[in-house]
């Protein structure tokens, strides 16, 4: 195995894991904004208020996009997988 290839393998590892993350992270942070505008306009300052928006939010995000995430992590892994036998030899 050469430092090429687990260089390879790295790179699309942290990629995977990067466009997973930001598929849940990024319309957290936007309700996030959206909820601390309002309480800056209102001026509620409530922390709590904007944990279950984002929860929420989270939690459709992941039931809506969940059948794709999962589809593109086990493609990932069948592809590491049938990897194999050309990096051992």
């Amino acid at each position: 195995m050469t430092p090429e290839l687990v260089m390879e393998a790295g790179q699309q590892t942290l990629l995977v894991t990067s466009v997973l993350i930001l598929i849940v992270l990024v319309p957290s942070l936007m309700v996030g904004l959206l909820i601390s505008m309002f309480q800056a306009a209102t001026q509620i300052n409530e922390q709590t208020l904007s944990f279950l928006p984002k929860l929420l939010i989270a939690l459709a995000v992941m039931a809506m996009a969940g059948p794709w995430m999962l589809d593109y992590v086990m493609d990932f892994t069948l592809r590491q997988y049938h990897s194999i036998p050309s990096v051992i030899g």
